[in-house]
């Protein structure tokens, strides 16, 4: 049986995922094939590359600079994460991103992004770990109203999470029947709709489809959730979540709070690894 990977996002919350992906790695447990959406696919990306510690150690050094991540990055280039830097200059030069590695890893590694035109989900495999799969990652976490457009064959696309937040039913049509799940809120978590929401509509006023989607997103991710927790029981998923919130913002410019969200995501893992260990275990057995 085929065994996949979902990453979902959560800006900043993505350091638990970067912490259980460490372990993961540490422990060399592999999967043939991964989904990433938004931070999933920004902070997942180095699991395919093989690079333990990549995530957390450019996002302590880079945090707090205005070139990353923050409002002046907002004003001055129409994204609240900076592209150009993001995306350029800090994987090719300040902390280098592996695509040598990436490329020769036979795990697929698709993103999620949404096409603000229709407001569906677009998924994308990113093989090679180019330029090009770096724009769509780059799409899967621009998040709407403060980032701008990701223009790709003529789409233009968004943050992954309005569409198909967890995508593992996507996992699934895509042959992965035994997967692993790791979200960045606890079991009891429930999407509300956003408090700001009338100022994000405002924003993407010229993209009708994608504030639908948006509307709309607090009952999906929730009928999703419980479709995975149904998956879980029926021993077809593997969930790894935090215990408690992360209680940490998506802009967050505190190294130590990176730091905490991350050895909390490396500890949940920990603790769940002898049973992550059986369940590979046991898939793995079914081939």
């Amino acid at each position: 049986m085929k065994q996949g990977l979902i990453l979902e996002g959560g800006a900043m919350r993505g350091m638990f995922t970067a912490g259980v992906l460490d372990v993961l790695m540490e422990n060399n447990i592999d999967f043939a094939g991964a989904v990433g959406v938004s931070a999933g696919a920004t902070f997942g990306c180095n699991f395919k590359s093989r690079q333990i510690g990549r995530a957390i150690r450019y996002n302590k050094r880079f945090c707090r600079d205005p070139r990353y991540c923050g409002i002046r990055s907002l004003i001055t280039t129409g994204d609240l994460y900076g592209a150009k830097f993001c995306y350029e200059t800090l994987p090719k030069e300040l902390d280098v991103f592996d695509t040598e590695t990436y490329s020769k890893n036979p795990m697929d590694f698709y993103v999620v992004c949404t096409d603000m035109n229709t407001g569906k989900a677009v998924y994308h495999n990113c093989r090679t770990g180019d330029g090009k799969d770096l724009k769509w990652m780059r799409a899967s976490a621009s998040l709407p109203g403060v980032s701008r457009p990701v223009v790709i064959n003529g789409r233009k696309l968004s943050d992954g999470g309005t569409a198909d937040s967890v995508p593992l039913k996507f996992m699934e049509k895509m042959g992965f029947e035994k997967n692993v799940v790791v979200l960045t809120q606890p079991a009891a978590y429930r999407k509300q709709t956003l408090k700001n929401f009338w100022l994000i509509k405002l924003m993407i006023h010229r993209y009708p489809a994608l504030i639908k989607a948006l509307e709309t997103r607090p009952y999906r991710y929730n009928k999703n959730i419980a479709y995975i927790r149904e998956r879980e029981q029926a021993g077809e998923a593997f969930i790894i979540c935090p215990e408690e919130s992360l209680d940490i913002g998506a802009m967050e410019k505190d190294p130590s709070e990176l730091e905490r969200v991350y050895q909390t995501g490396r500890k949940r893992a920990e603790t769940l690894l002898p049973k992550l260990k059986e369940y590979i275990k046991e898939a793995a057995s079914l081939n």
